[in-house]
């Protein structure tokens, strides 16, 4: 498999122990993501989807394999430079947006940039034209209780983009929003998509969402599937 993906995994190997037995989650997954490029992962609940964005993401070791991500091998790396090369070169988001209560969706925005002790006006200019960038600019001192579930979620989005990273990875993120706010959030993350050319990995049960990626991939069996975008079954 090629190393020259901004996201490269091979040969990931990953079992938990549940009483007696050993249940293999994943059982050599391999898979290369481009610069610019968008893949989702389907599949049942339970069948590994989120464990397997854990290994991608460093959050998470596997039994065995490794990963790459910008040309750096995760397991090869302590834990600081992991946590350093998280924070440049990888943003997060997840199906409940994860933001902190006592501050602002700007504050949330410019929090991975004050993490790494950036200047303070940079990451304040960095977070309001992003904020701006998904359509918030009019909302950047309002918490997130005061947000409705979409701009929350399009919060989140900004944040995870605040460091400039080279891929975005994305656990069922519109799995808690209504259809409407879910389609808005589709549309948004396919332009900055275009504009930035930041790489998606986007984990989903969204049937919409998983076909206006370039590619799909299915988990089943601890495998990693293939699936042409022309197959019309239900992802799960």
């Amino acid at each position: 498999m090629s190393e020259q993906g901004v996201l490269v995994c091979r040969d990931l190997h990953k079992s938990y122990r549940q009483g007696p037995q050993e249940l293999d989650v994943l059982k050599g997954v391999n898979m290369c993501v481009s610069r610019g490029e968008r893949v989702a992962i389907i599949g049942a609940s339970g069948s590994g989807k989120s464990t397997l964005l854990n290994m991608l993401g460093g959050l998470d070791k596997p039994d065995a394999g490794e990963v790459l991500l910008s040309g750096s091998n995760l397991a090869r790396l302590s834990e600081r430079k992991q946590g350093e090369l998280r924070n440049k070169s990888l943003g997060f988001v997840y199906q409940f947006h994860h933001l902190l209560p006592e501050f602002t969706a700007l504050e949330n925005v410019c929090m991975p940039l004050l993490i790494r002790n950036d200047d303070i006006d940079a990451a304040r200019l960095r977070g309001m034209e992003l904020l701006a960038q998904v359509g918030l600019d009019q909302r950047t001192d309002h918490k997130p209780s005061e947000l409705s579930g979409g701009e929350r979620q399009r919060v989140a989005i900004a944040r995870a983009l605040a460091t400039h990273p080279d891929c975005v990875l994305l656990d069922e993120p519109t799995g808690n929003l209504d259809r409407q706010a879910a389609e808005s959030i589709h549309q948004l993350m396919l332009a900055l998509n275009e504009q930035l050319s930041i790489s998606f990995v986007i984990v989903t049960h969204d049937h919409e969402l998983a076909h206006k990626m370039d590619r799909i991939y299915e988990l089943v069996d601890g495998r990693l599937n293939p699936v042409s975008k022309t197959d019309e079954r239900d992802p799960g």
